[in-house]
């Protein structure tokens, strides 16, 4: 009981210095934000087709981008697209790709790590010879490559990112489960009799999770920008969806202060909600992280 309450007592320590961590609570703010846009986007900017509200509704159909004005408060883009619908909605898409990519490579990294750290020996060295086949690759070749291989489409762009983005939560877990296993609570539930995928569920994973906690809200960032990257070369979002990449890629032939806009409103939207996410990754790992003090 008295071991409870020290636990208990530690864990309101840390979540206290969480949120009055000045770190923190810009990274908090500023994800708030984006929660907002995305769940008010209705609201925001009330779509034209209300079964198809990521598509980016076109106001004529002039090629020179048009200024802010009372009536398109971000300005135009080349075609007459309403660059603040396709912030609010683009702010929907990167929750949705950052979210469904990390849970997703989350679930096989921990799978992978956790059986290979546990059972060692030949698993441990098929599976890591494995992941390191995957590590060799590069990142943003294979992504590319796998995605005009399988088509235009940002359910292409997941698979893509989700095929070679699971490697590094894998040799993290790895590591900390080779430690974890020859603990004295790991052994003293063997002694009882458990199984193993109980050891490892109820007793190893929630003592090893927290570093990839921390390294999934970083990565959440990161992959919005690839998959941006994607779509402004042409190989991610369909044409006229909302997506900061393709917003930005229709004013590739507009450069110059006269046409600022269009660039600067989705970048500053993609920049900030990176920013968001970097931030909180940071202060999770300076305040829960022991090796850190």
């Amino acid at each position: 009981m008295q071991l409870f309450k020290n636990l208990d007592k530690d864990t309101r320590r840390k979540a206290k210095k969480l949120f009055t961590n000045p770190t923190a609570i810009l990274g908090f703010t500023l994800l708030t934000v984006y929660i907002l846009v995305a769940a008010l986007a209705p609201v925001l900017a009330p779509p034209a087709d209300p079964q198809n509200p990521y598509i980016i509704p076109r106001l004529g159909f002039l090629t020179e981008p048009q200024p802010p004005s009372a009536e398109t408060i971000f300005g135009t883009t080349e075609g007459q697209y309403d660059i603040f619908y396709a912030v609010v909605w683009g702010t929907r898409t990167a929750f949705k790709i950052g979210f469904l990519v990390v849970f997703c490579t989350t679930l096989i990294g921990v799978a992978v790590g956790s059986v290979a750290g546990y059972y060692r020996g030949a698993t441990d060295e098929i599976l890591m010879r494995i992941t390191d086949v995957f590590m060799s690759i590069p990142f943003l070749i294979a992504v590319i490559v796998l995605t005009t291989i399988l088509g235009k489409g940002l359910d292409k762009v997941i698979i893509a990112l989700i095929a070679f983005d699971w490697m590094d939560t894998a040799r993290l877990l790895r590591g900390n489960v080779l430690q974890a296993r020859e603990e004295e609570y790991v052994q003293a539930a063997r002694s009882l009799g458990l199984n193993d995928l109980r050891i490892i569920i109820a007793h190893i994973l929630p003592n090893t999770t927290f570093p990839v906690i921390i390294q999934a809200t970083m990565r959440i960032g990161t992959l919005v920008v690839v998959a941006s990257g994607l779509s402004f070369l042409g190989l991610g979002a369909p044409q006229d969806y909302a997506d900061w990449g393709q917003i930005i890629s229709y004013s590739r032939n507009w450069q110059g202060l006269e046409f600022w806009y269009t660039i600067f409103f989705p970048a500053l939207g993609m920049v900030l909600f990176v920013l968001a996410w970097n931030l909180i990754g940071d202060a999770l790992r300076d305040i829960f992280d022991p090796r850190l003090g």
